[in-house]
C-alpha cells in the first residue's frame, strides 16, 4: 500500500514539476528548476509542519512528502543544469546558482515549517 500512495504521490508531483517546465523562457540561468526546488522546499516544509502538528498518518505523510514533493523537486536537473553551465565555461553563473538554489531552499523548507506551525 505504501508503495502505491507513494506513486500516486510522485505522479501528481512529476506532472506539476513537467506544467513548469513548460513556462515560456529562454535563458541560459535556469530560473525555472530554480523555483521548482524552492517551491518543493516550501511544500516539503509546510508538509512536515502539518504532519507533525496534525499527527498525519503514515500514508498521508508518504503522499505528500516522499510522493508529491519528491515528484516535484529537480535535485537531480539542478545538479545537472549546474554542471552545464561549468561546461559552457560560465562558472561564475553557475557557482550563482548553486549558492542561490542551496541558501533560497533551506529558506523555504524554514519557512514552510514556520508558516505550517503557526497557530
Amino acid at each position: 500500500m505504501e508503495i502505491l500512495v507513494v506513486g500516486l504521490g510522485g505522479a501528481i508531483g512529476a506532472i506539476l514539476r513537467y506544467s513548469i517546465s513548460l513556462i515560456p523562457y529562454k535563458n541560459t540561468f535556469p530560473i525555472l528548476t530554480l523555483i521548482t526546488n524552492l517551491l518543493g522546499a516550501i511544500l516539503i516544509g509546510i508538509v512536515v509542519g502539518i504532519s507533525v502538528k496534525n499527527n498525519w498518518s503514515k500514508n498521508l505523510t508518504l503522499f505528500f512528502k516522499t510522493g508529491v514533493c519528491g515528484g516535484f523537486t529537480t535535485f537531480s536537473t539542478f545538479s545537472l543544469e549546474a554542471n552545464n553551465l561549468f561546461q559552457i565555461n560560465k562558472p561564475v553563473m553557475a557557482i550563482i546558482y548553486i549558492i542561490l538554489s542551496v541558501v533560497l531552499c533551506l529558506l523555504g523548507v524554514m519557512f514552510g515549517i514556520f508558516i505550517s506551525s503557526r497557530n
